[in-house]
């Protein structure tokens, strides 16, 4: 934010650490009697002065006879190295972006002007994403070229169209995409649209788009 002209700041006496790598955080975390810090779905036995952490829901993290050691479970990849390496974390991205390993690069989550999305499952032909739009936003309209796609609203009510039809889908409804058809999803509701997509086809990168029209301006 160093940059930005709109600021207004305030003087701050408190202590302050910017928790820029794992062993900050344990440092700022509340350990237990033998010094582990641990999120709510962390467990540890015959452990000591280590940092296990799981972000992702309904993943269970143990340890067992660690020693200052740190855990970091996320959706798509796990974190495991002795304290002391904690500042080594950019050498595991280096190699990681190397070896054009997607967790690199982009997070489990991928945030979008318009909400958000995540990937639940991929195989041959298929791939599923649970898919939350905010309130007053909309999806580009767009078409795919090698995909068609299935929509099931499972909270919220969306505005969805395909080709010249335009309709209210609520939880508990679907719809079906074609491939090749120009589509758009909207959520002219109060509350966020959240949605399971089932993608089926020869190519599912998020490059086969195509868009007519998007209020974000992008290409």
């Amino acid at each position: 934010m160093e940059k930005a002209d709109n600021l207004v700041v305030m003087p701050f006496s408190a202590g302050w650490s910017d928790l820029g790598d794992w062993k900050s955080v344990w440092q700022e975390g509340s350990p237990d009697d033998a010094g582990n810090v641990l999120s709510h779905n962390a467990t540890v036995i015959d452990s000591s002065g280590s940092l296990l952490r799981s972000e992702a829901p309904g993943l269970e993290v143990v340890g067992i006879g660690l020693t200052d050691m740190i855990v970091v479970a996320m959706p798509d990849a796990v974190l495991v190295a002795p304290r002391s390496a904690s500042q080594r974390v950019g050498e595991a991205v280096a190699v990681l972006k190397a070896r054009h390993v997607k967790q690199a690069e982009a997070m489990a989550s991928d945030k979008r002007p318009w909400g958000w999305f995540e990937s639940l499952a991929i195989g041959d032909g298929f791939q599923v994403k649970r898919i939350v739009v905010k309130p007053g936003q909309a999806l580009s309209l767009q078409s795919h070229h090698h995909r068609a796609e299935h929509w099931i609203v499972v909270a919220g009510t969306a505005r969805v169209t395909i080709g010249e039809d335009v309709r209210l889908v609520s939880a508990n409804q679907s719809v079906y995409v074609p491939l090749g058809a120009k589509h758009r999803l909207e959520n002219p509701g109060k509350i966020p649209v959240e949605m399971i997509e089932v993608q089926t086809g020869s190519y599912l990168g998020e490059d086969d788009i195509v868009r007519y029209e998007d209020r974000y301006a992008r290409d």
